[in-house]
């Protein structure tokens, strides 16, 4: 028999860890190959886990409620080592248990390797707070540090530096008074928090706002919404036009479009669209795939049925996956001007605000009543300077300005 180990699984393209929301089996159950055996939740999606393997559970390394980087083990399975060699074509010996009287100078020798085998993400995170692996505990297997042993360090302030000592330190606790409330967290909000938390550590933020007159744009969506929402069967907001928008523009100004990648800039050649959608206890971002290629009417009809799926509970994982660029919907809660963090890794995003009707002066020095909305963008200053970002948004709101009834077709 040999022991094969189950890891978590990448859930989604900038995914890098999972919460284990609850185990489907416990030690000493059988399963076979493609059995569920996890419900992982990340800050994207919620999945089930497969069995890679059919055999019998012999080790869950993961409590409910635990977050893993991707690629960490999660349990181990034994199996049968003839099964393994014709699925794997390995030999018996190469199973880290194949032998299970192999001498204690070679184990532990295997455990000091394991501890000071580092992943990229703890290598990133111990030379940004100047942190000494050397003196850090892990919990991982053979006692290897994990992305979330530095965290919990960088979090409690028990930073071990080079040349000293890990000094014991208790967790802050805010003092609760009588009337206070605690709400647990849950596995889908710790995966939000330390995804936006990754995004504002790691991503130099940068802000522009531009006012744009939709005055056109309010004329055309209300003398068609009663036709169109009888025709097709689901109301036509104003946020499919804005996105319509966006996607013109980022095929002329493609740097927008684009992803830090450490030693190069990856600018990606299709245009999907992220969008935001909230749940009562968490927010996702599904995706409208070449958002450039479709119409008014097919984005509104994507937008309605990913949120549709979001609010039941119905998305999928591949739904979430492949955006190159967000716009989110802040104007639907009443802002009118927001600073919104970028959905990590892309470069940039889009903040729609409430569209409200003022006294504008008009180029003829005329004084009139207009509907306008503040377009709020987010920018990664690594990938993204000044001049190309306000030569995007002069294009959306030269793309928007131009939307009216003599010319412009929802179909």
């Amino acid at each position: 028999m040999l022991i094969e180990e189950m890891k978590m699984p990448q859930l989604g393209e900038s995914v890098t860890e999972g919460t284990i929301s609850k185990w489907l089996v416990s030690i000493g159950d059988k399963v076979n190959k493609y059995d569920p055996i996890a419900e992982v939740m990340t800050d994207k999606v919620n999945a089930e886990v497969p069995s890679s393997y059919t055999g019998v559970i012999k080790e869950l390394l993961a409590e409910e409620g635990d977050t893993l980087q991707v690629g960490e083990v999660i349990c181990r399975i034994e199996v049968e080592a003839v099964a393994v060699e014709q699925e794997k074509n390995i030999q018996p010996k190469d199973s880290l248990y194949a032998n299970d009287h192999q001498p204690a100078e070679k184990e532990e020798t295997e455990k000091k390797t394991m501890k000071n085998r580092y992943s990229p993400a703890v290598l990133r995170l111990a030379q940004e707070h100047d942190i000494d692996l050397e003196k850090v505990n892990g919990t991982g297997a053979f006692g290897r540090i994990t992305r979330k042993d530095v965290l919990k360090l960088i979090e409690a302030g028990n930073i071990p530096k080079k040349g000293s000592l890990i000094q014991e330190t208790k967790s802050y606790k805010s003092p609760k008074t009588a009337g206070d409330t605690e709400i647990p967290v849950s596995g889908v909000r710790k995966a939000i928090a330390q995804n936006m938390a990754r995004s504002k550590t790691e991503i130099p933020h940068a802000w522009m706002m531009i006012e744009v007159d939709v005055t056109g744009l309010v004329e055309l969506r209300n003398s068609i919404k009663e036709e169109f929402k009888a025709k097709e069967g689901f109301p036509l907001t104003f946020f499919p036009f804005f996105v319509k928008s966006v996607a013109e523009a980022l095929k002329e100004y493609p740097q927008m479009n684009s992803t830090w990648a450490g030693d190069k800039i990856i600018q990606k050649k299709d245009i999907n669209i992220s969008i935001a959608v909230a749940t009562d206890d968490a927010l996702y971002v599904p995706v409208i795939k070449h958002a450039d290629e479709k119409s008014i009417k097919g984005i509104a009809r994507e937008i309605n049925e990913l949120a549709l799926k979001v609010r039941t509970g119905t998305i999928e994982a591949k739904e979430m996956e492949g955006g190159t660029f967000t716009v989110n919907n802040t104007g639907s809660f009443g802002s009118i001007q927001s600073m919104g963090i970028i959905n990590y890794p892309q470069a940039a995003l889009l903040q729609v605000e409430t569209i409200v009707k003022r006294l504008v002066v008009m180029k003829n020095g005329m004084i009139a009543v207009r509907d306008m909305v503040n377009l709020c963008l987010s920018l990664d200053h690594r990938v993204l300077d000044g001049v190309v970002c306000g030569r995007f948004l002069q294009r959306v709101k030269q793309i928007l300005e131009g939307i009216s009834k003599e010319t412009t077709s929802v179909y």
